[in-house]
């Protein structure tokens, strides 16, 4: 169905009419000039990121529905890294005439799976036309008591820096899906050139061949049997709640916390640049996936290079008071990398054969991406 039959408010109508709120906080959600929320005791918490087709996201391989997952789960992650729960999230959308309501009812679906797991209200937005692709903006809201929120300012010398999951794999995830499209392109423009070249020389039979060719091309699935988990944390990023959730039952209160969305390496330059510390990190010690490691073999990449720098992992990133040490070596999903230091002996990889390399943040920039081409 074309969006232009039902309008923006038509549509706005159709994405949120089944939509029930789960927070007491939650006063009014959808359909009024603002959302209603009330907090009493507590500290609110507001994020806010934009998603740009061709610098986010490319949908020759990005499904709506993953995208939507994907655009509330970045979101959520910046609330939990806070040391805060999520409670609501608005979304905006410029759209361009491409995009069916379906498109858009598949996208809200994602979304809604996404705001369902982390038990988050869907309470407003806005929807506008678009020349140049899609563009996502999401805000989302949670809360904190004060004394429990975390910032990148807290670390100190001697804490501990720990990180949840593996890192890198989502970066190799995306560089195997952008090496799958330019295979995939690279082969149709073959094809269409051999097309043109057998209709200069009115070679029928030849042209009905490539045509069927062309057609199978295009329908083409590549194998990536033994790489689902590379696609699965490229395309469906997760916030990790669970590692707040495990902390707080440990008692464990970290004293700086980020979400890794940019790379490892410029995560802790934000830490250490805000409290004004430096730090020490050992290469052997980065957890890595198996999958991320044959990738970037394969890829002629160093994968510790992926890891530090890849980015879009949703791992948390967090230090803690060295007297934590015992509670954290029984945390799972959790790795202990390396300690703060005394900001005069700079932010420092210790590699595998024990040598000292500064640590640059060489991490996702998307400005200076964007203004580099």
């Amino acid at each position: 169905m074309d969006i232009a039959k039902i309008g923006e408010f038509g549509l706005i109508d159709r994405l949120t009419k089944d939509i029930t709120t789960k927070n007491a906080s939650t006063i009014k959600g959808a359909g009024d000039d603002c959302a209603v929320m009330h907090y009493d005791d507590t500290d609110v918490l507001v994020t806010t990121d934009m998603l740009m087709e061709g610098v986010h996201f490319d949908l020759t391989y990005t499904g709506l529905k993953h995208l939507g997952y994907k655009a509330a789960m970045v979101n959520i992650s910046d609330i939990f890294a806070m040391n805060g729960t999520p409670r609501q999230l608005t979304v905006s959308l410029a759209l361009s005439k491409r995009f069916s309501v379906e498109d858009i009812e598949e996208f809200y679906s994602g979304l809604r799976l996404a705001c369902d797991k982390w038990n988050v209200d869907i309470v407003g937005g806005d929807t506008t036309s678009s020349y140049t692709g899609l563009a996502i903006s999401i805000t989302c809201i949670g809360e904190a008591r004060r004394e429990d929120i975390v910032y990148r300012s807290g670390a100190k010398d001697t804490d501990l820096i720990c990180v949840s999951g593996d890192l890198g794999a989502a970066y190799m995830g995306l560089q195997l899906l952008e090496r799958e499209k330019s295979v995939y392109y690279s082969q149709i423009d073959d094809i269409q050139r051999k097309i043109a070249k057998a209709k200069a020389t009115g070679d029928e039979q030849q042209v009905s061949m490539l045509n069927s060719q062309l057609s199978a091309q295009k329908n083409f699935q590549p194998d990536f049997a033994g790489k689902e988990y590379l696609l699965q944390r490229q395309l469906k990023a997760e916030a990790r709640g669970d590692i707040v959730e495990r902390l707080r039952e440990a008692g464990i209160r970290p004293t700086a916390m980020i979400d890794i969305s940019d790379g490892l390496s410029s995560e802790l330059h934000h830490i250490c640049k805000r409290s004004n510390v430096g730090c020490r990190i050992y290469e052997k010690n980065i957890p890595i996936d198996y999958q991320t490691a044959v990738m970037a073999e394969e890829m002629n990449m160093n994968v510790t290079t992926c890891a530090l720098n890849g980015g879009e992992d949703y791992e948390l990133l967090f230090t803690v008071p060295i007297g934590d040490h015992a509670k954290i070596e029984t945390l799972d999903d959790v790795k202990l990398i390396g300690h703060i230091t005394q900001p005069e002996l700079g932010l420092m990889l210790v590699s595998r054969d024990n040598q000292e390399f500064v640590l640059k943040a060489q991490g996702w920039n998307p400005i200076a991406a964007s203004t580099n081409e």
